[in-house]
């Protein structure tokens, strides 16, 4: 094989760690940027919290309550949305691909150690990412009666508290010990108590009945129902344990006892002749047992609420709608004046070259965190801008959106705006809602025009809400009517968007009443 030099001319597109930076924090939530940011405060002594700036909002505008520098840009052309994909969001395939000209044309190469940024950037202008770690009280008394620092007990912890305050022999103790091992979050006793013998020791020698008997002990525990095997024996435990004065509790025993499949199976006409009762009397037993949880260990969790924090806020300001960046979701971030003016008086640049690298990557930071807001900024006042009808008439109004319709107007790629998108949320007067939730396929109409996936769902949503439970709608007639009202949706599709929202077939969805 003959070994040769040759020459070729190319282009490469090489991301810079900058870019890379800004990349990384576009796509960070509210929470992992503000421990991103605290890292960032951590490690380098050029960046310190602005505590004097608290009012300035992300966008570095005033947040007056006319937000003249927060209106709208309107967008004269209304855009066509070919894409029949449901909810399409761009893959991070076409990372590669990212458009971040917009958002980061007056960015320089290098930054010197020595200029001023006052110079280049409005100071004005502070940008912030995350609650500070140094906040003081500010006169609301409310945080001061949360238990931030306390989870609640576990179901098993719970069981375990009672069998403690139960007077059980060692033998039973032990055996109430194996049988709460074995419930699971639900409430429901996983294993048969013929396996749970079986994981005793011969030589205790204990029966069946022991086992048994310490079941029905576990079972009296709270909540009711807690150790069942079956649904069924769940339903028996909670009303067992119901005062013997509620009204229809006796009926309700019958029921469950001896005809629970035919409730299941809403045969309601074969319950009225085998409880021989009339209609209104037999929806009254069925009531009581609609009010005992099926799932009695999911009311005790040890799972702490997730709160959401805002990266956007929408009002409604005399007949506009405005959008404007929560400025309490991140602390503002500054250059350290003190090590700044230390770089200034130093005689010999060797003294701080550590300091004056901090410095650069801190100039970096900062920028990429004000692109960032810009970004996100200018991404969610052109959602607004599109959905003005659903925040002013509802989700039945939502239009069609995907990512290329957002893209096209702001100027940027695709991936970038699936990266804004992700995990961060809008406060509207409507609710919290996640920015991908404003994207969605379209559907045709006979007329020709296109309408919302999200607005085909809540219209089946409110047809199902307004239906004759005695005669629920089937999917061919949600379908049917659909199309009166010029939408082209077929059977399959009202099936799909119904399921979607958990919403059980007809057949599931019938009531005696």
């Amino acid at each position: 094989m003959k070994q040769s030099l040759q020459l070729r001319l190319g282009q490469q597109l090489t991301m810079t760690p900058q870019l890379q930076q800004s990349i990384r924090l576009l796509q960070l939530s509210s929470l992992n940027l503000q421990q991103e940011i605290q890292e960032a405060l951590d490690s380098n002594v050029m960046l310190e919290v602005d505590e004097s700036n608290s009012n300035t909002n992300d966008s570095g505008t005033d947040d007056s309550p006319s937000l003249q520098n927060n209106t709208l840009e309107k967008n004269s052309s209304e855009l066509n949305n070919t894409d029949t994909s449901g909810d399409d969001f761009m893959s991070e395939a076409n990372s590669e691909q990212v458009d971040f000209e917009n958002t980061h044309n007056n960015i320089p190469d290098e930054l010197s150690t020595d200029f001023n940024w006052d110079d280049v950037y409005d100071t004005g202008h502070q940008y912030t990412a995350g609650q500070s770690n140094t906040s003081s009280w500010n006169g609301d008394d409310t945080s001061l009666f949360e238990n931030n620092g306390k989870t609640e007990d576990s179901l098993r912890e719970h069981l375990l508290w009672q069998m403690e305050m139960t007077p059980f022999s060692d033998t039973d103790r032990e055996i109430a010990n194996a049988i709460i091992d074995t419930i699971d979050e639900a409430g429901y006793l996983t294993q048969s108590l013929e396996e749970l013998l079986e994981s005793f020791p011969p030589e205790q020698k204990i029966e069946l009945d022991e086992l048994e008997a310490v079941l029905h002990q576990v079972q009296n525990f709270d909540p009711p129902g807690v150790g069942a095997r079956d649904l069924q024996e769940n339903l028996l435990l909670q009303l067992k344990q119901l005062d013997g004065e509620t009204p229809w509790l006796q009926e309700a025993r019958i029921l469950v006892s001896r005809h629970l499949n035919l409730l299941a199976n809403r045969d309601f006409t074969t319950l009225k002749r085998r409880m021989k009762l009339d209609e209104k009397l037999l929806a009254q037993v069925i009531g009581l047992i609609k009010s005992l949880s099926p799932r009695p260990g999911s009311h005790i969790s040890d799972n702490r609420p997730h709160y959401i924090t805002p990266d956007v806020y929408v009002r409604k300001i005399k007949g506009d709608w405005y959008c404007e960046l929560n400025p309490d979701s991140a602390p503002t971030i500054k250059i350290n004046e003190q090590y700044l003016n230390l770089i200034k008086d130093a005689k010999k640049d060797s003294d701080m070259n550590s300091i004056k690298d901090h410095l650069q990557e801190a100039r970096w930071f900062i920028k990429s965190l004000q692109s960032r807001n810009e970004t996100l900024l200018k991404v969610a006042r052109c959602i607004v801008n599109f959905q003005k009808d659903f925040f002013e008439y509802g989700e039945e109004h939502m239009r069609a959106l995907v990512l290329a319709d957002v893209a096209e107007v702001v100027g940027m790629h695709e991936s970038t705006i699936s990266r804004v998108t992700t995990q961060k949320y809008m406060h509207t007067p409507r609710g919290i809602f996640e920015l991908k939730y404003f994207f969605s396929s379209h559907v045709n109409t006979a007329s020709g025009g296109e309408a919302s996936a999200t607005a085909i769902r809540a219209i089946i949503k409110k047809l199902i809400n307004q239906e004759n439970s005695k005669k629920p709608l089937s999917d061919n007639k949600i379908s049917t009517i659909l199309a009166e009202q010029n939408y082209k949706v077929a059977r399959r599709t009202v099936a799909k968007y119904r399921e979607s929202m958990s919403i059980p077939p007809s057949n599931e969805r019938k009531n005696i009443a």
